[in-house]
């Protein structure tokens, strides 16, 4: 894991070095800090981002939290939530619709979630790192905005590159571990 994350900050210092190299030939003063601010306040919410969606479900596997049913298909869970179409003939249909209904509510009450359970999970949301970075990232654009030097392609452009670099880094990085795993089952 910690290859990834030297390859990713690697990329994205050499991605920033072109960008400030392009901003100072073909820009002035103000497109400097137009791509700064947006590139490293966008790199900092994808970094918090990843950080925080890495501890939650590293807490979940932690705590063997399964949020899911094991035993249905989830595409047959999203087209036949209630298992109406289901070849099990095992079930009884149920008569009475008030039976129907209080079994339904039942069943809901059994899933409810508690107040804790749903803090727990809204942790990663809410945690400092993407809380922070977000909070710079508005900072910046009022600065900018309030100074007149806004440059709205640019920022956009240089809001975006972060996130194209790490896609562009875990896909490329995923590629190469099926290569390399494809390899080792050919020659074992």
């Amino acid at each position: 894991m910690r290859s990834i994350n030297r390859k990713l900050l690697a990329s994205l210092l050499v991605v920033d070095g072109l960008l400030v190299a392009g901003t100072v030939l073909f820009g002035g003063y103000e497109s400097l800090l137009n791509s700064q601010i947006a590139f490293l306040s966008a790199t900092l919410v994808m970094l918090g981002s990843m950080k925080s969606y890495k501890r939650m479900v590293d807490a979940r596997v932690e705590n063997e939290v399964i949020t899911m049913d094991i035993d249905k298909d989830v595409i047959d869970k999203l087209e036949d939530p209630h298992d109406l179409y289901s070849e099990d003939e095992s079930q009884t249909p149920i008569e009475d619709i008030k039976e129907a209904i209080k079994e339904e509510r039942a069943r809901l009450k059994q899933n409810r979630r508690s107040l804790f359970e749903v803090l727990k999970d809204t942790k990663a949301a809410l945690s400092l790192y993407r809380v922070g970075a977000y909070f710079l990232l508005a900072l910046g654009f009022l600065y900018l905005n309030r100074h007149g030097i806004l440059h709205i392609p640019l920022y956009l452009f240089s809001l975006g590159l972060p996130m194209l670099v790490i896609v562009f880094v875990l896909v490329s990085d995923k590629a190469a571990f099926k290569d390399a795993s494809e390899k080792g089952e050919d020659n074992g």
